[in-house]
């Protein structure tokens, strides 16, 4: 996969990097990245200069708590369960809820929103 390098200018093949960091990380580096550094920040390796990372869940859009309990939840949209909204087989509303949701994100520095309304692992939907 490439893409657009920050500039805007030339292409970054992201596998390629991804595989030469993780080639060049230690076991423990690679453990910390699984730790986080808190409740929704990953570690950074700034070693090999990779940034803290910070993550976000909700089931029904951007959960993102500017301290220590829900009375300090950034203004975030609510939107209809992921039940609800895959049952409306609506796919461009689908679409306009994601884009959504990323400007949230991004507007809030959030750069991985966790799904929790998302179970991948079900094959069968009456198991």
């Amino acid at each position: 996969m490439t893409s657009k390098d920050a500039s805007g200018q030339g292409s970054v093949d992201y596998i390629s990097k991804a595989k030469s960091l993780l080639a060049e990380m230690t076991l423990e580096e690679k453990a910390l990245l699984l730790s986080g550094d808190d409740w929704w920040r990953t570690r950074a390796v700034e070693r090999l200069g990779i940034p803290s990372i910070s993550v976000s869940d909700g089931p029904h859009g951007l959960r993102k708590l500017e301290g220590g309990g829900i009375q300090t939840s950034v203004p975030a949209t609510c939107f209809p369960t992921a039940v609800a909204i895959a049952s409306s087989s609506d796919t461009e509303l689908t679409r306009e809820i994601g884009v959504a949701l990323a400007e949230e994100c991004q507007a809030n520095y959030v750069q991985i929103l966790l799904g929790p309304g998302v179970n991948a692992s079900k094959k069968d939907p009456l198991s």
